[in-house]
């Protein structure tokens, strides 16, 4: 489904503009906020780009001149809309590299069909330069950030993505901090270039070092030839070094040098070699009792540590779990060849955002494709979820109970509101009901409406 961003200070156009599309099955976002939506785009990059030029703070042209500075949005289709007729406001925009303008007042069916016409363009130049299949990795690479708590956190990584400080990553396990990294690599510079990723408590602790540094021919048993390390390997680009906080002291010398010196020598080599890569690392580990304890160098965790950020465990960012939850039911659905994606029925999305998840997204995602491959399809409801995340048969729910699920319904719509900039129509989506049945949710709760 294509997703098309509209930012227009003018309610009215704003609303008519995203009714239409999504009437055509786009799935769209508004905003009437420049500053959100230019974040909007940033966070998340659109397929399309309609945007007003005359709005206050922050006009058209600087919008557009971010997003074609910005390597994930660079060649996203952008149209101009605008009151003002002359030639030189055509000209400007198109200078900066606008694909289209339309002046106001236009007609939905010409905005639409100027609309369809740069996205089929785009999708030419994509299929030309693609490569022949996207690999599943790459598809659950793409973040789902809809809580203010992670938004927050990928406000302040994409912020500082253009640099090339390094990053550590804390967070539990399964919280997504795999996902946050391709996030900073694909924001960065160097997205071009190789994103090369290494779980340190994967391998043993010389073929930990073998895999890092590369290996000469003979330099022991079975390195029947020369092999080029990670480092190597991702020369230009971003190495990924997830669960740091395992490797071996003796690996974190030499790991420590190469952050110092930028040059790799090769386990049974005699030179060493230069290397251009921006490191990731992440853990579920507290570095600071690990160097306590001994376990840990004081300086590597500062040289890894230049930005560290905390991802928030899933049950801190409810909002993000009906959004997860459907996205792991659409892949799943594909994958068993069905012709339509599983349903999520709002008592199973309610069930999933009550559980707790230890285990995080990687428990979520677990669940959520064992009940896709139960039901064979069609609507999924809370029959098909393992026993501990439903109410037991016939079980009648306390006042306390629904006073809880009631209060939790209240804060997804407060922050699907929230994530969405106010904008009714995308935290409708979000939440996975029509426009009308969240403005009767909002009357219900005594909840303003953002815009009538």
């Amino acid at each position: 489904m294509k997703r098309v961003l509209v930012i227009d200070d003018d309610p009215a156009i704003l609303d008519n503009v995203l009714d239409l599309f999504e009437a055509e099955g786009f799935d769209v976002v508004g905003a009437s906020d420049p500053k959100i939506g230019l974040a909007e785009a940033l966070a998340r990059p659109p397929d399309l780009i309609i945007c007003d030029i005359g709005m206050p703070v922050m006009d058209g042209y600087q919008i557009l001149e971010a997003v074609r500075d910005y390597p994930a949005t660079a060649g996203v289709p952008f149209i101009f809309l605008t009151a003002r007729a002359e030639r030189s406001a055509m000209r400007r925009g198109m200078n900066l590299g606008a694909d289209d303008y339309l002046t106001k007042p236009f007609s939905l069916e010409e905005l639409l069909k100027a609309a369809r016409t740069r996205l089929d363009r785009h999708q030419h130049i994509l299929s030309a330069s693609a490569p022949p299949e996207e690999s599943r990795a790459e598809t659950d690479s793409e973040a789902v950030v809809v809580s203010s708590a992670l938004r927050a956190i990928y406000d302040e990584a994409l912020q500082m993505a253009r640099s090339d400080l390094a990053f550590l990553l804390l967070g539990e396990t399964g919280v997504g901090k795999d996902v946050l990294a391709h996030a900073i690599h694909k924001a960065s510079l160097r997205t071009a270039a190789p994103f090369i990723p290494l779980n340190c408590a994967a391998l043993s602790d010389s073929l930990l070092e073998s895999e890092l540094f590369g290996h000469e021919k003979g330099s022991f048993t079975g390195a029947t030839s020369g092999r080029a390390g990670l480092f190597e390997s991702a020369d230009g680009g971003t190495v990924f070094l997830d669960e740091v906080g395992d490797l071996p002291l003796t690996t974190q010398v030499k790991l420590l040098r190469v952050l110092q010196d930028r040059r790799v020598m090769r386990v049974g080599g005699r030179s060493y070699q230069e290397v251009d890569v921006r490191f990731i690392s992440a853990t579920n580990r507290d570095l600071e009792a690990e160097i306590a304890e001994g376990h840990f160098r004081s300086d590597l965790f500062y040289r890894l540590g230049v930005v560290v950020l905390l991802v928030p465990p899933l049950r801190e960012r409810r909002a993000d779990v009906a959004p997860l939850a459907r996205r792991f039911a659409k892949g799943m659905s594909q994958r068993m060849g069905w012709r339509e994606p599983s349903r999520l029925s709002e008592p199973f999305i309610r069930a999933l955002e009550a559980w707790r998840w230890p285990g995080n997204v990687r428990e979520l995602r677990n669940v959520v494709e064992r009940c896709v491959a139960m039901s064979g399809g069609g609507l999924i409801t809370l029959k098909h979820l393992p026993s501990q995340l439903q109410n037991p048969a016939g079980e009648t729910l306390t006042d306390e109970v629904k006073a809880q699920q009631r209060a939790l319904e209240r804060q997804r719509i407060i922050e699907a509101l929230e994530a969405s900039g106010g904008n009714q129509t995308r935290a409708a989506k979000v939440l996975g009901i029509s426009r009308r049945t969240l403005i009767n949710r909002l009357d219900d709760f005594n909840l303003p409406r953002p815009r009538k």
